[in-house]
């Protein structure tokens, strides 16, 4: 695995190495010992999938409130995403930054999104799913998210929003108080 940090303070992208014989491929896609080498959080409780039959569907941008704060590393299996992560922690350097990439299942890259940033994307085609390993439960009490489209943060997506919660499409303003 190759582990590089992005423009945000502690978000990072992993890239997996595949190693080719007669029989195919063969990577590894998470070992704790490399996370925490690097000083990442390598903790896995749970993990999720997110099924999206439908081109231009956004989940997001979701984070939960301490003291359930997760760091999440999150994969495209199949199809493609817009991946954004927005740094939502007070005196990070990068305070209020967002940080966006593609997810595929041919680029077979994972991004690596620390407690206290919020996280969210938008799938590029059909029949997209996104594979979730997560450092904390989740807590209905402690779900929290920003609007998509804050104009606190104008994340740029690449392509038209079809398909959104209503809860997603209607968080108020973001307030950094």
């Amino acid at each position: 695995m190759r582990i590089h940090e992005t423009k945000l303070a502690g978000v990072f992208e992993v890239q997996i190495e595949r190693h080719f014989d007669e029989r195919g491929s063969f990577a590894r896609c998470w070992c704790a010992q490399e996370f925490e080498a690097r000083g990442l959080l390598s903790k896995v409780v749970q993990c999720n999938i997110s099924g999206n039959p439908r081109k231009g569907t956004l989940r997001g941008v979701h984070y939960q409130r301490p003291p359930f704060g997760e760091t999440k590393v999150v994969r495209c299996t199949a199809g493609a995403i817009y991946d954004v992560a927005l740094d939502l922690r007070k005196g990070s350097s990068t305070f209020g930054q967002w940080f966006g990439t593609i997810l595929s299942a041919k680029n077979k890259l994972s991004i690596y999104v620390p407690e206290g940033c919020a996280h969210g994307f938008l799938t590029l085609e059909d029949e997209t799913e996104v594979f979730y390993q997560m450092s904390e439960f989740y807590s209905p009490d402690a779900a929290q998210g920003v609007r998509w489209n804050d104009p606190a943060f104008q994340i740029r997506w690449p392509e038209k929003v079809e398909i959104i919660s209503e809860r997603d499409r209607t968080y108020p303003d973001f307030e950094s108080s």
